[in-house]
């Protein structure tokens, strides 16, 4: 089993036979309306069938293609950047080079009250402007983890003006903000591991609410190093599926919602997909597959009852139900779980999520067992039947 990781796990500039070429990429127009969520054990450009796990490393590759093209933008290549780390306090100051280029910003860093000497602890990377940044991070620091957190406005602001450090120096790149926070998120890491001797970096985690939610799926995507993804009320481009949406008592972000007004926050190529029947359809891939390409690592969402833009029935019901079973297939399945906040918090980014999910975080950090469920997909009814093909597995 480990071989078979160590095999899977490519960095994202990665290639190989597997991987299409993106000259060979149809336009979203020429795609295949599919209904269901997409098969994820068969390849999507060739119809070639996953026989074993042998062969997830081959789709995976496919996945990570297909993902930058359509949604996120091209992952620069870190190979050919050169980060340099200063430290004073608590406050890191990262400054990245590249084709003759430099560009700068700031993380700060916040350790559990109560570590002995030599002690390296785990870490989870906070995604927000500064003032925004979970006012929870009191549950990780109880918890034993710390904490870096960065300021999203000095690296890649929100919104169509690209202002920041990211754009200091990939300006000129078809890139969605949320790559650029996920680009963030990986630098910091680096730093860490440069000049923060505290911080255990097998041991990291990847959080964010909302639209900082969706960066922190897309960090745990971009860099293996990351062992846990906690992408909480995420959404559409988070884990809000594309293709199923459950509206009775409140509207669903969808991907128009999106492209219209936060069309930054991915790559132009997303956008196409506006103006072709089908619309989402025509996506290559669903939430299903982003939760995919997390594994064999880690990773929890949480969702508010009541946050219909969201479409946490979707993001519970469906995409969990759908990833699971990849998740299980690949021999991982204590790496997936999901919780929902109830009444009186059941609505968005609930503060109430950050202590529920810790006994997930110890787990994954610390080994801690847990009497939790987080599996426990209640209210909300399972929706097999988006996802047909999972009663037609692959052999593992």
């Amino acid at each position: 089993m480990l071989n078979f990781w160590v095999t899977l796990l490519l960095s994202p500039g990665a290639s190989s036979c597997c991987a299409p070429s993106v000259a060979d990429l149809p336009q979203p127009s020429e795609l295949p309306v599919i209904n269901t969520l997409p098969d994820p054990f068969t390849f999507r450009l060739s119809n070639r069938r996953v026989e074993s796990r042998a062969d997830w490393g081959c789709r995976r590759e496919e996945l990570m293609v297909l993902v930058q093209q359509y949604l996120y933008g091209f992952y620069p290549d870190h190979f050919c950047e050169r980060v340099h780390a200063r430290r004073e306090g608590n406050n890191l100051t990262i400054t990245v080079s590249v084709d003759g280029k430099s560009a700068s910003f700031n993380a700060d860093m916040v350790f559990p009250s109560e570590m002995d000497r030599g002690e390296r602890v785990p870490v989870v990377i906070t995604t927000g402007p500064t003032d925004l940044v979970p006012a929870n991070t009191t549950s990780f620091l109880e918890s034993g983890v710390a904490v870096a957190k960065f300021d999203v406005n000095a690296v890649a602001n929100d919104s169509y003006t690209r202002i920041g450090a990211f754009w200091d120096l990939y300006g000129d790149r078809d890139i969605g903000v949320m790559t650029a926070w996920a680009w963030t998120e990986h630098r910091i890491l680096d730093a860490i591991e440069q000049v923060v001797p505290e911080i255990d970096t097998s041991r990291v985690g990847v959080v964010g609410c909302s639209r900082y939610g969706k960066a922190a799926l897309a960090a745990a995507i971009f860099d293996q190093r990351i062992k846990l993804a906690l992408p909480l009320s995420s959404g559409a481009e988070g884990i809000g599926p594309w293709r199923y949406y459950y509206e009775s008592q409140g509207a669903a972000e969808k991907i128009e919602n999106i492209t219209t007004k936060y069309g930054y926050w991915s790559d132009t190529e997303l956008w196409k997909f506006d103006n072709v029947t089908g619309n989402s359809t025509r996506v290559p891939f669903d939430a299903h597959e982003l939760v995919a390409l997390v594994a064999p690592r880690a990773i929890l969402w949480d969702e508010g009852q009541e946050d219909w833009w969201t479409n946490p029935e979707g993001s519970i019901s469906v995409v969990f139900g759908a990833a699971k079973v990849i998740f299980d297939w690949l021999g991982v399945g204590e790496n997936i779980g999901i919780h929902v906040r109830h009444a009186p918090d059941d609505l968005h980014c609930g503060e109430s999520a950050y202590p529920a999910i810790q006994p997930f975080v110890k787990k994954v950090f610390f080994g801690t067992p847990t009497s939790v469920n987080f599996s426990d997909i209640s209210p909300f009814p399972p929706h097999p039947e988006a996802y047909p093909w999972a009663a037609h597995l692959p052999r593992p």
